[in-house]
Order: structure tokens, then sequence, then C-alpha cells
């Protein structure tokens, strides 16, 4: 294997150990965070609505109580929430140590790879053996913004490089972007 072929290997593989390592903590902070923010704006539109003449109508309110039974959807994660926590933890220690191994393999002039390989193939052994498939809806979406917006990447692009439109925009949001557009088409319709 040549010196560039492994360095390749290893941003890649740095991508997905980051990626995963925030999709962990997205699941984590929506676990922790999203049942209060529900709770919070649930309770303030029924205020608004009550010390105002703004009248709900039966769509607003089917969608407010949906809003709000979806605080359900997340309580059975709730009781793993530390262990999502703990294995995010870990997977951006992971990262960090394969971010080292690639500075060490840049730097090396002896041209013996082994060891690298097999400290890269350690490393993808562990991330495999903690890492948790199942995640919490949208923890994609927010897993983007926190690799692409919050963890330095920049390593990664010298060997792995990011398209904007591909890579940095997630798949939920050209989805968003298609309802949002719909939905206001349909609204101009309905008002001609």
């Amino acid at each position: 294997m040549e010196k560039e072929d492994l360095l390749k290997q290893i941003a890649e593989k740095g991508y997905d150990v980051g990626f995963g390592a925030k999709k962990h903590l997205a699941t984590y902070d929506i676990i922790c965070k999203a049942p209060g923010w529900i709770s919070f704006l649930s309770i303030a539109i029924g205020i608004i609505a009550l010390a105002t003449e703004f009248e709900l109508n039966s769509l607003s309110s089917a969608l407010l109580i949906i809003f709000g039974i979806s605080a359900l959807y997340i309580e059975p994660y709730r009781n793993h929430k530390e262990e999502y926590e703990a294995v995010g933890k870990k997977l951006t220690g992971y990262f960090h140590d394969l971010k080292g191994l690639c500075a060490r393999v840049e730097h090396d002039a002896s041209g013996s790879l082994g060891g690298y390989i097999n400290e890269l193939k350690d490393i993808d052994r562990e991330f495999q053996g903690v890492a948790i498939s199942k995640q919490i809806f949208i923890s994609d979406a927010y897993a983007h913004y926190k690799f692409f917006w919050q963890m330095q990447t920049s390593w990664i692009e010298q060997y792995r490089s990011f398209s904007f439109w591909r890579d940095k925009i997630p798949l939920s949001a050209y989805v968003a972007c298609v309802l949002i557009l719909m939905s206001l088409l349909a609204i101009l319709f309905e008002v001609c």
C-alpha cells in the first residue's frame, strides 16, 4: 500500500468516525433538550391563544397536538441517553486518534506502513464495536451541523474532499425545501 492511499483511508475513516461521534452526540442533545422545548412551545402557543384573540383552527390544533405527542417518541431513548453521550465522547477520542495517526503517517519517512495499517484497523474495529446503530429521528441533519460547523475537519479535506451540495447539505434539507416550496405553492393557489 502506498502512503497516499493509507492517508486517504485514514481520512475516510476520520469522516466516518467523526460523523458517527457527532451523530451520537446529536441524539444525546435531542433526547435531553427536545422534550423541554416541545413542552415550552406548546404551552407558549396555548397561552398566546388564550391571552389574545388568536384562534387556532382545527388543523393548527391538530398540528400542535401532534407536535406535543412527538415528545412520546423521544421517551424510549431517554433511558439510554448516558450511553449515547459516552459513545459520542469515545468516538470523538477515536477521531482525534485518527488525526494523530494521519499526522504521523504524513511525517514518516521510513516507508514502513505496516504498524500504521494495523493501528487504523484497530481503531476501525473499536469504532464498529461501540457505535450504536439506532439513532433518533433528525439526528443526521443535526450531526451534519455539528460535524461541518463545530468540528475541525481540514485534515480530512486534504485527502477526502467534500462537495458543498453532496456532502455538506444533508438530504433532509433538500426534502424540507421541497416540502416548504410545495406548501407555499398550495397556499398561493388557494389564495388565488
